[in-house]
């Protein structure tokens, strides 16, 4: 999009940590909150390149036509969790701690690490003779607050050693520090175990009732933010490193990074490979409190697709609202995004809510709200205005119960605050089910639920043990890292021909993520075995919504579906209205689970979606 290179620096990229004792709000100035037209209504005097505060677009230009029956799409993007660490033995559970879980008569099996499910438990040769270092071990639901691991895009190669699944424990477990985890649980080997239904119970309640799938895959090498880029648009080429706006020399100057590489001598552009923050967010840099290069992407993603075609839509992230403002190094006052929780590890150590580097539509100028502008009104969310689709997580309730004028848009991404995310070292199962079941019991008891689709998923698996090789459907040849005088890439990659478009760094797949459908058109109790990855969801909305219209370069067009033949939603059964809903500190199952079967709509009752 017109963006140039030049030359520069990079800085290395920190975890989301405020040190507090207390609950926390970075900044002065504005109040706290996501109040329509409230803090920081005025865009930032920052000049982005090719940025503009969008103008209010009519409500009357847009269009909810559907392909299929699913009317809103809810996608419930969670972190770096992969399949084994928390289905490895589903639908097994322990219950020696944690919630009980039994599994309904007839529950299938999914491809998991076990080869056999006995009265006593799994068993199989990958529980008791693993070829890595050190067996799987279950975690307890006391151990949820596990340490984070190395979830690098070449020590994930590393892992897999050429499809052998053997080095985990070698290259993406990170060592113990030398003062130890502190309320993390980091023993030798972790990076091998995994959860089961007495830690993880609403995600394997879900699975009971709804469907989720066993063979569902991160389309790439890596971790956060190629995921995040991967569930918006399927593509992390065309990437640019630039200089924070707020940067006292060459501001807004193209860059060089490390964490952009295979960057092509014509154009400037490459892969982002890894994470870093967007150049388009105030609150990137640590509420731009450095000045490391920051990353644009050049291509186009779903909300570009959606914009043009009309369709309402919103990203909803905790901690997007301003909680005040700050004077950045070149004496801009800036928003400042501070809120911050503490998880079930205790108020020693909060997390700051908003990540910058898990917001994909913050890299690019056309779907970016850098000031973090709220909406001009509630009833515009969804559609375009000066927040441009970018929202704070607690408009995702106005818009479901309808505040003032507000409506549920056609598609929503919702990314949870911090410490509710999944993210191992900083959020953790238990934090993570209580966000997910108030937010879909939410859903599920609103006017929305007969026509809507819930989907989730994640955006890598940081690392943790899958014992299931990839089919490598994109290759890499990225060259060597300057950093480590080693090639980016393993033979796993290097020995596949790139075939997604042209720019190496984006080899995959990597390894399988959980991924689960909630809806009244999915079959009960259903493991899908369909292939499918995280650019499936892109996928899904292009179909649904866009005529099946397609992103340059992107996974898009070699993802499976969502739905027909074997597929997590199938719309020739009969819908279950009814919802199931779940106690968001236990996970257990409060009421619902009735419904009519998988025998076709004729026998489904009158009811209208």
């Amino acid at each position: 999009m017109g963006i140039s290179p030049v030359a520069g620096g990079r800085r290395r990229r920190l975890r989301p940590y405020v040190a507090v004792a207390a609950a926390v709000v970075l900044g002065g100035g504005a109040a706290a909150g996501a109040t329509a037209a409230s803090a920081s209504t005025t865009p930032a005097k920052v000049s982005f390149a090719n940025y503009h505060t969008p103008s209010i677009v009519s409500k009357t230009l847009y269009r909810d036509n559907t392909t299929t029956p699913i009317k809103h799409l809810v996608v419930i993007f969670g972190e770096n969790e992969s399949f084994d660490h928390y289905f490895g033995t589903y639908p097994y559970a322990a219950n020696t701690d944690g919630t009980s879980f039994t599994a309904k008569p007839g529950t299938p099996t999914v491809n998991g690490l076990y080869s056999k499910i006995t009265k006593s438990g799994p068993i199989g040769p990958l529980l008791t003779d693993n070829p890595n270092e050190t067996n799987p071990q279950r975690l307890t639901s006391s151990e949820a607050l596990t340490s984070d691991q190395n979830h690098g895009y070449t020590a994930e190669e590393q892992a897999e050693d050429n499809g052998k699944m053997d080095q985990f424990v070698e290259d993406t477990e990170y060592t113990e520090p030398a003062n130890g985890c502190g309320v993390e649980y980091c023993p030798n080997g972790i990076v091998m175990d995994y959860f089961d239904g007495n830690t993880t119970t609403a995600l394997w309640n879900y699975a009971q009732y709804y469907s989720m799938s066993d063979n569902n895959w991160d389309p790439s090498f890596g971790p956060s933010t190629p995921g995040a880029l991967n569930v918006t648009s399927g593509n992390t080429s065309g990437a640019l490193a630039l200089n924070p706006a707020w940067d006292t020399t060459g501001a807004g100057q193209p860059t060089t990074s490390s964490d952009v590489i295979d960057v092509s001598k014509t154009t400037g552009l490459g892969t982002l490979y890894t994470d870093e923050d967007p150049y388009y967010d105030d609150c990137s840099d640590t509420n731009h409190t450095t000045t490391g290069a920051l990353a644009a992407l050049t291509g186009e993603n779903i909300g570009d697709l959606l914009n043009a075609k009309k369709v309402s839509w919103g990203w909803f992230e905790g901690g997007f609202a301003p909680t005040g403002t700050s004077v950045a190094a070149d004496g801009q006052t800036l928003p400042v995004c501070g809120s911050a929780h503490a998880n079930i590890g205790g108020p020693t150590t909060l997390t700051n809510d908003y990540v910058p580097h898990h917001n994909p539509f913050e890299y690019y100028a056309s779907t970016a709200n850098p000031a973090h502008l709220a909406p001009t009104s509630l009833s515009q969310i969804g559609y375009t205005d000066q927040a441009n689709h970018q929202y704070d997580m607690s408009l995702f309730s106005d818009a479901l119960n309808g505040t003032d004028g507000a409506t549920l848009p056609s598609v929503s991404y919702l990314k949870a605050p911090a410490y509710q995310d999944a993210h191992p070292g900083y959020s953790d199962p238990t934090d993570e089910q209580t966000f997910l079941v108030n937010t879909i019991n939410s859903i599920e008891k609103s006017k929305y639920w007969p026509s809507t689709a819930i989907v989730i998923t994640y955006d890598d698996s940081d690392g943790w043990y899958d014992h299931q090789a990839p089919e490598i459907i994109d290759g890499s040849n990225a060259g060597i890292n300057p950093s480590t005088n080693a090639p980016y890439d393993t033979g796993l990659c290097t020995e596949v021909a790139v075939t997604v478009g042209t720019a190496n760094g984006r080899c995959g797949y990597s390894q399988r993520l959980p991924m689960i459908v909630i809806s009244p058109y999915t079959r009960e109790n259903y493991v899908s075995d369909k292939l499918t990855d995280t650019a499936s969801v892109v996928k899904f909305i292009e179909n649904n919504w866009l005529g099946g219209e397609r992103i340059a370069g992107s996974f898009d067009k070699s993802s499976g579906n969502l739905y027909g033949n074997g597929g997590l939603l199938d719309f020739n059964v009969a819908p279950h209205f009814t919802p199931v809903i779940l106690n968001p500190t236990t996970g257990a199952v409060v009421s619902g689970g009735d419904w009519w079967g998988n025998e076709g709509l004729a026998k489904a009752p009158n009811k209208k979606g």
